[in-house]
């Protein structure tokens, strides 16, 4: 088991001594997400906001709920964004950009930095620094890697799964992958359970991002379920990589996922055989001892509810076990917890503050 240490404008400096936070790929959901914590955040504050799309115009507009804290915020340009972060001594970089594209766009501004004699720390919540090798990547997006030489920079991993950080950046797993791995990998390297899981899991409407499809319509995903790439889901290969660097067991996960009719939250349930007889009260205690240094997991033994996570960095857990096979149940918000609010644990971590600033906040209730 690893263990775990305890004012804004656009393009500008900010006014105080925190640290320069840019966030790139401004205008979609895990943006919006990221900009909403950072605004409460007491160490960082948003330097820039980037979106090459929609550059000079309002934050405000795409965010209406984020009027009162960017209210004079405005969109910055690459451009832009790319002098900053070469005359930031301090600078901390989130980047929401899609798939395919944010790996090109940190490689241009982190060369520039260097050029520069700064130093950014990247968080990427994209897929594009996810896996080991180019080859793995393209293996499963179909496309070469936008800057492969970049790769050897970023760790992949849940904060709560790497004890000691020896990385320059991070790639954030994905929002289906933090809730299996947060499940599946206190089995794994508590040599619990055979290496099969069977993993099911239920997404809201806010994991397929912003731009409208048919499955984020809401007249179609209203009061319904449906599974969709079941056992070919791109984030399986994800999921199997981290499980294997954090417990070190070569496992094969059967994933399933589902959508479900809300729009925040994700609940997944992982199932495995045991290796040896062990009741529900025995799995209950092991995840307790597996996360006690964990500030944002939570293990109870009622079964976990998204409504109960919604808008936190937190998970809950549970399992229930019947001496020869162990449900572990999890329940993380897919925008916070899988995306934006990991993101800025891990660099809490990497600028050495404490790992639960800015992300305390309780779940509101009754969303």
């Amino acid at each position: 088991m690893t263990t775990v240490p305890e004012g804004r404008g656009a393009a500008t400096e900010p006014r105080n001594t925190s640290i320069a936070a840019v966030v790139l790929g401004g205008t979609g959901y895990v943006a919006g997400e990221l900009l909403r914590l950072l605004a409460a955040h007491p160490n960082f504050s948003v330097a820039a906001v980037l979106s090459d799309s929609q550059p000079g115009e309002p934050v405000a507009e795409a965010f209406p709920h984020l009027a009162a804290a960017y209210g004079d915020t405005r969109f910055a340009s690459q451009a832009e964004v790319q002098e900053l972060m070469t005359r930031s001594p301090r600078c901390a970089v989130f980047s929401a950009a899609p798939h395919g594209v944010s790996a090109q766009l940190i490689d241009s501004l982190l060369s520039a930095a260097s050029a520069a004699g700064t130093h950014p720390r990247v968080v990427d919540i994209s897929a594009d620094f996810r896996f080991s090798s180019a080859a793995a990547y393209e293996a499963v997006y179909k496309h070469p890697h936008g800057a492969p030489a970049r790769l050897p920079e970023f760790t992949c991993a849940v904060p709560e799964h790497l004890g000691n950080l020896e990385t320059t950046h991070v790639a954030h797993p994905g929002c289906f992958s933090t809730a299996t791995l947060l499940a599946s990998v206190p089995l794994l390297s508590l040599g619990l359970v055979t290496p099969t899981l069977f993993v099911s899991g239920v997404t809201g409407s806010t994991g397929a991002g912003r731009k409208p499809v048919a499955g984020t319509h809401h007249p179609l995903r209203h009061s319904d379920l449906y599974a969709y790439n079941a056992l070919s889901h791109r984030h399986a290969p994800e999921i199997g990589a981290c499980a294997r660097a954090a417990s070190g067991v070569e496992a094969e996960f059967a994933f399933v996922p589902h959508s479900g009719p809300f729009a925040r939250g994700i609940h997944v349930t992982v199932q495995a055989q045991l290796r040896k007889p062990l009741d529900t009260a025995g799995v209950l205690a092991a995840l307790r001892g597996f996360y006690a240094n964990s500030p944002f997991i939570r293990v109870a033994t009622g079964a976990p509810r998204v409504k109960d996570v919604a808008t936190t960095n937190y998970a809950h857990l549970s399992a229930a076990a019947n001496a020869h096979t162990v449900a572990v149940m999890c329940a993380i918000d897919n925008l916070n917890k899988g995306a934006a609010g990991g993101a800025v644990q891990w660099m809490n971590r990497m600028w050495d503050l404490p790992e639960t600033s800015g992300l305390t906040a309780t779940a509101p209730g009754w969303t």
